[in-house]
C-alpha cells in the first residue's frame, strides 16, 4: 500500500513539474486561435488541411502570444532609453523555434493539450518545422544562445545577421556516407518573421573616392543594393521580454527590364537582379581555411553597412515607431550603443562606422575614431592563423575604395603609436601592421578589429590565454587592458529543458526550477550522487532516450541496435568548445 502511495505522490509532483499544468481556459483559447488560423490565415478546413498546415497554424497561434509582448518590449526600450547591445554576426544557427518559444512563453502544456483534444500529435507538428540553419556550427549556435540569454536577462539587445535563402546543407546518409543537399529552408515560408520594407536601406559597392575640397572625401559613382529587413522574435524565459533578431535580405534596386523580356531575352531581363540578390542567397560553408572571395566580402560589408545605418537611425529616434530625428549629439553614442563583433566577419563595421560618422554625419576624424573605439568590441573565435581573414587590398580598392582609404589611415596612426612605444623596433612594426606586405598585399581583419575596439575577448580561459601569449601577443603587450576572457556557454532552455524534458523533470523534483535561469544551481545535485532513488530515475530516463534513438535509427536508416548496449556518440560540430572540434558524449 505504501508503495502505491509513493508512486501516486511522484505522479502528483510530475504534474507540477517544469512543464506545468495546462489551464482549461488557456487550452480553450489556444484551440480557438488555432482553428481561426486554419480558416483565416491558411484558408482551409479540416478536410483538406495537411500536417504542415497544422504546424503553420500552431506557429501563428504561438506567435499571437508573442506579439503584444514584442511590441511592449520595444515600447519599454524607447521609454527607458537604456544602453542597447547590437550583436553583429554573419551566422545565427537558430534551429527550430516552435517548441523553444512555447517553453519560454510558458504555454507548452496548454498547446500540447489543445492539439491532443483536436486529435493532433504535437510532436508530429514540431517535426514539420524547417531548421533555420543560418550558421555552420559553434559560432552561429553561440550567437543564437547569446540572443536567448540576453532576452532572458531582460537586456535591450538586438541581433543583426543575413537572411540566407539557403542555409547549412541538408544532410542525408547513403550507404554510410554523408550526402549534402541544398537547404531550401524558406520554400514553405517562415511563420515567425515579419518583413519591414519601410526600413529598406541602400548599401553601396564599387565606385571611386573624390576629394572636392581639402580634407573632405566623398564616395561616388557607386552601385547600390537594397537591404530588406526581416524581424524575428527572440523571447526571454518567463519574463515577457521579446527582443529582435533582424536579418537582411539583398534586393535589387533595378526594376525588371521589360524590353529584354519582350525581345525574348529572359536571361538578360533577370541577370542584373540576380547579381545583386546573390549576396544573401547562400551561407558560405566553413572549412576553417579562409579564401578571399568577392561574394563573401560583399556579404560581410552588406551586413555591416545595413546594420550600422539602422543602429544610427535607432539612436537618433527616441519615440517608438517614429523615424523622426530627435537626437543628433553623437557625444552620447557610445553611452547608448554597444556593438559586439562576433569574430572577424563584421570587422568592416569599424571603417564603415568611421565613414558614416565622417562622411554622412560630418564629424572630425578624431571624434569619429573616439566614438568608434568606445562603441565596438571584438570576440575572437579561432586560434588558427590560416582561419583569420585577410582581404587583398586590390579587392578592397575595387569594391570598397573609401573603406580601404580609411583602413590605411587607421594603420598609419596605429603604427605611429607602435613606434612611440617601441622606437626602432622595425620587426614589431611589421608584425603589428594591419596591412601585410609579404607577397600579396592584404589587410589583416583581426588586427583591424583589435585596434578599432575597446575590448577583445576569447571564448574560453585557455583560448583567451593563447590569443594573449601567441596569436595576438604583440597587441597584448602593447594594450593589455583590452584583453579579457568571456567563457561562452549554451542556453539550458534549449539544450536541457527542451532536448531532455524527462531529465529536466527528474532534476526539478529534487532542486526546483531555478536552475533553468541559474545553471549553477545544478551543483545542488551533488548531494544526491549516492541517492539510489535519484540515480535510478536518471538511469531510467537515459534508457528511455536510448530506446527512442534506437527506434529512430531503425525507422530512418534500417539499422538495428541494442538499447542495452553502450552508446559511444561523436558529434562533429565546428568549434564545439573553441579548441577541439570533436566532443565525445
Amino acid at each position: 500500500m505504501s508503495s502505491e502511495v509513493d508512486k501516486s505522490d511522484i505522479e502528483k509532483r510530475k504534474q507540477i513539474s517544469v512543464r506545468g499544468i495546462a489551464q482549461v481556459e488557456n487550452v480553450s483559447n489556444i484551440k480557438k486561435s488555432f482553428n481561426r488560423h486554419v480558416h483565416y490565415t491558411l484558408v482551409k478546413d479540416r478536410n483538406v488541411a495537411t500536417t504542415r498546415d497544422y504546424f503553420i497554424a500552431l506557429a501563428h497561434t504561438v506567435k499571437d502570444h508573442l506579439t503584444s509582448r514584442w511590441i511592449r518590449t520595444q515600447q519599454n526600450w524607447y521609454d527607458k532609453d537604456p544602453k542597447r547591445v547590437y550583436y553583429l554576426s554573419l551566422e545565427f544557427y537558430m534551429g527550430r523555434s516552435l517548441q523553444n518559444t512555447m517553453i519560454n512563453v510558458g504555454i507548452e502544456s496548454a498547446c500540447d493539450e489543445a492539439m491532443y483534444q483536436l486529435g493532433l500529435d504535437i510532436e508530429e507538428l514540431e517535426e514539420m518545422e524547417e531548421d533555420a540553419g543560418l550558421g555552420n556550427g559553434g559560432l552561429g549556435r553561440l550567437a543564437a544562445c547569446f540572443l536567448d540569454s540576453m532576452a532572458t536577462l531582460g537586456m535591450a539587445a538586438y541581433g543583426y545577421g543575413i537572411r540566407y535563402e539557403y542555409g547549412i546543407f541538408a544532410q542525408r546518409i547513403e550507404n554510410g556516407e554523408q550526402k549534402e543537399e541544398p537547404d531550401d529552408w524558406l520554400r514553405f515560408g517562415c511563420p515567425w518573421e515579419k518583413a519591414r520594407p519601410e526600413y529598406l536601406l541602400p548599401v553601396s559597392f564599387y565606385g571611386r573616392v573624390e576629394e572636392p575640397e581639402a580634407g573632405v572625401k566623398k564616395w561616388v559613382d557607386t552601385q547600390v543594393v537594397l537591404a530588406m529587413p526581416y524581424d524575428n522574435p527572440i523571447p526571454g524565459y518567463g519574463n515577457n521580454v521579446v527582443n529582435t533578431l533582424r536579418l537582411w535580405s539583398a534586393k535589387s534596386p533595378i526594376n525588371f527590364n521589360l524590353k529584354f523580356f519582350n525581345d525574348g531575352d529572359y536571361i538578360q531581363a533577370v541577370l542584373d537582379r540576380n547579381l545583386a540578390e546573390n549576396i544573401s542567397r547562400v551561407l558560405y560553408p566553413n572549412d576553417n581555411f579562409f579564401e578571399g572571395k568577392e561574394l563573401r566580402l560583399k556579404q560581410e560589408y552588406f551586413l555591416c553597412s545595413a546594420s550600422l545605418q539602422d543602429i544610427i537611425r535607432r539612436f537618433k529616434a527616441s519615440k517608438f515607431g517614429s523615424r523622426a530625428t530627435t537626437r543628433t549629439d553623437f557625444q552620447l553614442f557610445s553611452q547608448k550603443v554597444a556593438i559586439q563583433l562576433n569574430d572577424t566577419h563584421p570587422s568592416l563595421a569599424i571603417p564603415e562606422l568611421m565613414r558614416l560618422l565622417m562622411d554622412t554625419e560630418g564629424l572630425s576624424w578624431e571624434k569619429a575614431w573616439e566614438i568608434t573605439t568606445e562603441t565596438c568590441a571584438y570576440t575572437n573565435h579561432t586560434v588558427l592563423p590560416e582561419a583569420l581573414e585577410r582581404w587583398e587590398t586590390s579587392m578592397l580598392e575595387n569594391i570598397l575604395p573609401r573603406h580601404l582609404d580609411i583602413i590605411y589611415k587607421i594603420n598609419f596612426l596605429h603604427l605611429q603609436e607602435v613606434q612611440k612605444r617601441y622606437p626602432d623596433d622595425v620587426h614589431r612594426m611589421r608584425r603589428m601592421s594591419l596591412v601585410e606586405e609579404d607577397g600579396v598585399k592584404r589587410v589583416n581583419m583581426a588586427f583591424l578589429a583589435i585596434v578599432g575596439s575597446h575590448a577583445v575577448n576569447g571564448v574560453a580561459a585557455l583560448h583567451s590565454e593563447i590569443i594573449k601569449s601567441d596569436v595576438f601577443k604583440d597587441f597584448y603587450e602593447m594594450m593589455p587592458d583590452k584583453f579579457q576572457n568571456k567563457t561562452n556557454g549554451i542556453t539550458p532552455r534549449r539544450w536541457l529543458l527542451l532536448c531532455n524534458p524527462s531529465l529536466s523533470d527528474v532534476i526539478a523534483e529534487k532542486i526546483g526550477e531555478e536552475w533553468i535561469v541559474h545553471l549553477d544551481q545544478l551543483t545542488q545535485l551533488k548531494q544526491y550522487d549516492s541517492d539510489p532513488s535519484f540515480l535510478r530515475s536518471v538511469q531510467t530516463v537515459k534508457q528511455e532516450n536510448k530506446m527512442k534513438l534506437a527506434a529512430y535509427l531503425q525507422k530512418e536508416y534500417g539499422l538495428t541496435i541494442n538499447p542495452a548496449s553502450m552508446f559511444d556518440i561523436h558529434v562533429g560540430i565546428e568549434k564545439v568548445n573553441s579548441i577541439d572540434p570533436w566532443c565525445k558524449i
